[in-house]
């Protein structure tokens, strides 16, 4: 799992996340600034060039360059790495186009291996610098059959910014993904690097900082927050009280709970719909009618309300739901309360998460009249927008999104997360967090991060019962 980017002073904007659009403006005000075009090229070729040579370890190198820049990082590339006494040699799919990688490819020196080459016996480490990001249109079939021949004779694979035959702005595999060991993101991360299915071919991502200011309106990449011990002088209501509404399957309920106790929240407290069998000695379970459910969520003690797993989907759901979402406390919205939600229900001003899934995106965009077009972080976006709530869009490339237009993207997390029951666990861990911060942006950032940490330490294969044991160990880690 990439756990990227502990340190937020690294660089000048080492968690900005660019479209292609952004990443020319960066590079522009570079060169405004003094840097040219040629100079830019040799700070992203040497720094990439000193990843290459760590990775390759002495073992034979092959780079095969594409027509512009990318092919330009490439020549660098091969540049840094002879001058360090690697054995490397340069295969160019087409000459080159653009003027900084004519000058790049004519610095070089060492030999170049024109059209289709076979590569060399021993050759170990493959540098894909065909095309990077900018590409809108598959590669033609001649030139992904010389990639893929080239790249498959190597036993380690390493993408410039971003595999060839990859769309940087939406993640899409343009042509069949390869699969690679490592990818250099040059100057600044781009949302294919986070977004699937081209995240998934990418291996271990690695920055090349090139000097890049902060873009307005860029996205960012979600890292290892700051988490505070309780104050000298907390107590459980101080620290937050966290009610969670159970419903008609109090299974998914009482799995939030148990998460919810290791996050943070000074007292969680089940309100439960039925039964919920056994449970923790320390977990309170309030059982009561209509009247006593709403004088629960009433007691001005309450900092934080969890609704939606288990609670179903009949008239009492319903009913539940709104006297949840009335009550005006912070509140995160999950499961079956997503597929119930419709605007206007919360009171006013309430801060909300909603946490929907793919399989639930779709009916939320519905019920608050948006399409389901564009990108999921567009998606999540226009969602947040329209319910003046933080928007946590679960998946394998979790986007997290503010009403204010902030948009954070999650690293990937183990694919072990994809079992039934992990979202449950999700949710207890940002109302948790809720409860504590009362801050919705913060919660959902920091709960997306617990739950993949836990999940790493949980190891393969586990339940979701299990991955709640685990949070505890994932927030001694961040304190």
């Amino acid at each position: 799992m990439l756990r990227p980017h502990p340190d937020p002073a690294h660089g000048l904007a080492p968690h900005q996340v660019l479209t292609v659009v952004q990443m020319r403006g960066a590079e522009q005000a570079l060169i405004d600034a003094g840097d040219t075009v040629d100079s830019l090229m040799q700070r992203a070729g040497h720094g990439a060039g000193d990843w290459v040579f760590r990775m390759a370890a002495g073992r034979p190198v092959t780079v095969l360059c594409g027509p512009g820049n990318n092919g330009g990082d490439g020549y660098v590339i091969a540049q840094h790495l002879a001058a360090r006494g690697v054995p490397v040699q340069v295969i160019a799919a087409l000459p080159p186009r653009t003027p900084a990688a004519i000058a790049a490819r004519a610095a070089f020196g060492g030999a170049i291996h024109d059209g289709m080459a076979v590569s060399p016996p021993g050759a170990q480490v493959f540098v894909d610098c065909l095309f990077g990001s900018g590409l809108a249109r598959p590669i033609d079939d001649e030139l992904y059959a010389m990639l893929t021949t080239i790249a498959l004779q190597h036993t380690y694979r390493i993408a410039i910014d971003v595999p060839s035959g990859v769309e940087s702005d939406s993640g899409a595999n343009l042509n069949p993904a390869l699969a690679y060991d490592l990818t250099l993101a040059l100057g600044a991360w781009k949302h294919a690097h986070y977004a699937m299915p081209a995240a998934a071919s990418m291996g271990v991502l690695r920055l090349v900082d090139i000097g890049c200011g902060a873009m307005p309106g860029a996205a960012q990449v979600l890292y290892a927050p700051k988490i505070a011990a309780p104050a000298a002088d907390a107590h459980k209501y101080r620290r937050g009280l966290l009610a969670v509404v159970g419903g008609a399957m109090p299974g998914a309920a009482v799995l939030a709970t148990l998460a919810a106790r290791h996050a943070g929240a000074g007292y969680v407290k089940l309100l439960a719909g039925t039964d919920p069998g056994a449970v923790p000695p320390d977990l309170v379970v309030q059982r009561d009618g209509d009247a006593g459910f709403a004088l629960a969520l009433a007691d001005a003690r309450v900092a934080a309300v969890l609704v939606g797993p288990g609670l179903g989907r009949d008239a009492q759901a319903r009913t539940r739901l709104a006297v949840a979402l009335g009550a005006g406390v912070p509140t995160v919205v999950d499961a079956d309360a997503l597929m119930l939600l419709r605007p206007g229900q919360a009171a006013a001003g309430v801060a909300l998460v909603l946490t929907p899934h793919e399989g639930e995106l779709a009916p939320l965009e519905r019920a608050f009249g948006l399409n389901s077009a564009g990108q999921k972080r567009d998606r999540a976006a226009r969602l947040a927008d329209a319910s003046g709530a933080v928007v946590v869009a679960k998946g394998p490339d979790t986007v997290i999104a503010a009403p204010d237009g902030r948009i954070m993207v999650a690293p990937r997390a183990t694919p072990w997360l994809s079992v039934a029951g992990t979202g449950d666990v999700l949710a207890g861990i940002i109302a948790s967090r809720l409860a504590v911060l009362r801050d919705p942006w913060r919660a959902a950032a920091e709960g997306v991060w617990l739950h993949a940490e836990a999940a790493r330490r949980a190891g393969p294969a586990f339940a979701a019962s299990d991955l709640a044991q685990w949070v505890q160990e994932a927030v001694r880690a961040l304190v």
